[in-house]
């Protein structure tokens, strides 16, 4: 008996990423399970480093008809009890079966992909409650945020990346699109005459906040540094993160700040807006508030003090809130209601 999830992105993301660390921190705690995804080479490798056996499927909508007959297959090879789909792609290609189908929000999807599943799981509050409000039945939409822990990793050499070793550094992290925000970043540095700024992710817009970045005269004080696998290495090299996405559901770069000792910065977008406690955790700015991102930022690398009490308020919200073993064991109540494993 064991779980099955499904996944049908093929792109990298904070949603992707997520869903191997929980992958990793089911099978740490001993839960049996299985994955159906679309092609990927790293996560593909990911699993296969973490046991799991991996079923590599089309995913391709709207006339696939060999993904659902696989992931049928997949689930009764594994005697699946419950399937976990991430986002509509997966969710609406999940077959219903002997079963339990959960499906795993991470933003305000399209729940007619969900029609017919056991029970929704959104990552913050305010998901939960507008599944609610779309009218799904308020006993099986669940709220089980994502966790936060510290991966490998030491401080990488700034050097290695052309950085002067004593340059204010901010971190951006987060795809390269407009949704992110990255231009708030690019405006804010030039506020900010002596910082530099590492921006981790790829995505459409990378020309484009290259070209801003120029055009702005920040360019020689920016590196883009693409897709990453060292995240934690990244938040223990810099000085501050900075996060003004204008539109952000939960904002894993929150906690994965909080988690790795990085005072963190971000917009009011809902996510980040309803995790940090301004002023106790973390700055708030407004979206699209440039300047009020580079006044923020000089106010933590100006104080020291400031700067650790965030860092150590933000290390008891993930030992309290966001650490592995109390997200785990919340999945495991919703898996025990739901039938058992």
């Amino acid at each position: 008996m064991s779980l099955l999830q499904t996944l049908g992105s093929p792109v990298n993301g904070g949603a992707e990423t997520y869903f191997v660390s929980l992958t990793g921190a089911f099978a740490r705690a001993g839960i049996a399970q299985a994955a159906a995804i679309r092609a990927h080479a790293g996560r593909e490798h990911e699993l296969k480093s973490l046991g799991v056996a991996t079923r590599v499927l089309p995913f391709s909508r709207p006339f696939d008809f060999t993904t659902p007959n696989a992931i049928s297959s997949l689930a009764r090879e594994h005697d699946a009890r419950i399937v976990i789909a991430w986002m509509n792609r997966a969710a609406s290609l999940t077959p219903a079966g002997p079963w339990k189908r959960i499906g795993r929000l991470g933003g305000y999807y399209k729940l007619k992909n969900y029609r017919g599943y056991d029970a929704l799981v959104g990552n913050t509050q305010d998901i939960v409650d507008w599944i609610v409000s779309e009218g799904w039945p308020k006993e099986r939409a669940h709220y089980v945020p994502n966790f936060a822990g510290k991966g490998g990793g030491e401080k990488i050499d700034r050097v290695t990346l052309n950085t002067p070793a004593d340059a204010p550094l901010l971190l951006g992290m987060g795809r390269l699109h407009t949704s992110k925000a990255h231009d708030v970043s690019l405006r804010a540095l030039k506020h900010l005459p002596d910082a530099y700024l590492w921006i981790a992710g790829d995505g459409p817009d990378e020309a484009v906040l290259k070209s801003e970045a120029v055009d702005l005269g920040v360019g020689d004080r920016v590196r883009f540094l693409g897709w990453r696998d060292d995240a934690p290495a990244l938040y223990r090299t810099a000085d501050v993160c900075v996060f003004p996405s204008r539109f952000e559901p939960l904002g894993n770069v929150v906690i994965q700040s909080w988690a790795h000792g990085l005072p963190v910065i971000a917009a009011r977008s809902a996510g980040p807006g309803a995790l940090i406690r301004d002023g106790e955790d973390g700055f708030l700015i407004d979206i699209d508030d440039a300047e009020g991102l580079a006044m923020k930022t000089r106010a933590l690398l100006a104080d020291k003090e400031l700067s650790a009490r965030f860092v150590a308020n933000g290390a008891k919200r993930v030992e309290t809130e966001f650490s592995e073993a109390a997200v785990v064991a919340q999945w495991r109540s919703l898996f025990d209601a739901m039938g058992g494993l």
